[in-house]
């Protein structure tokens, strides 16, 4: 390391679901920087079951970013957009640069269009990422694919996941002109996208993209 600090990110996450792949694009971009993982699982259904975040997901939340705080990171990663809006509490307790996961995509997304179709595969996702958006905005067009993360992640059946989520980004390319995923789960999607002739967008590179950025000061 020729006796440079290594750098370090703390992700807090409410799911394993993404966990692997957030992994390789931290390796495949940031291969030098420590990556250390706060998993709460119990946070996501709870969000679900609430339609948002309760004082009770605002307080765990702040416990997390405390934890992520003592670890002395360079950066606090929050992966997943359902808390996202809790996470913007929180963050308020520390100094340490934070990023949202979706942050970067909805910039994005704005540069390239003004109608925005947002897709989300449960409820509680929606609101935030569509917030996030409308800040920057013209128009916003909600797709909610109800059901569609059970069958992912109870059902384990990715083939109904990614034919319910397609037939979702088909109808939404007709209408907008630029179509974000507000999940990380659906990156998976991307190579099955056969007849869209607009910008789909993932938000875990982009993110992670952002990421190197802020730490590498790019």
């Amino acid at each position: 390391m020729g006796g440079k600090t290594m750098k370090k990110i703390v992700m807090i996450h409410t799911s394993p679901v993404s966990l692997n792949d957030l992994k390789a694009l931290v390796k495949k971009y940031m291969p030098d920087v420590e990556l250390v993982n706060i998993i709460d699982d119990s946070l996501l259904e709870e969000v679900k079951k609430n339609n948002g975040p309760t004082p009770q997901i605002i307080s765990r939340m702040n416990m997390y970013v405390q934890v992520a705080n003592s670890l002395h990171p360079d950066l606090i990663f929050n992966q997943c957009s359902s808390v996202g809006e809790a996470f913007d509490v929180a963050k308020k307790s520390t100094t340490i640069p934070t990023l949202k996961i979706d942050e970067p995509m909805a910039k994005k997304a704005v540069e390239l269009g003004n109608k925005i179709g947002v897709i989300a595969t449960v409820k509680s996702t929606m609101l935030p990422s569509c917030n996030l958006i409308k800040r920057k905005a013209v128009e916003v067009i909600e797709y909610l694919v109800d059901g569609a993360l059970d069958i992912l992640m109870k059902e384990k059946n990715v083939e109904k996941h990614n034919q319910l989520v397609l037939s979702k980004i088909e109808e939404a390319s007709k209408a907008c002109d630029v179509i974000v995923l507000a999940q990380g789960s659906m990156t998976a999607i991307l190579p099955y996208i056969k007849n869209v002739d607009k910008p789909v967008l993932t938000s875990p590179e982009l993110a992670i993209q952002t990421a190197k950025d802020m730490i590498y000061g790019e």
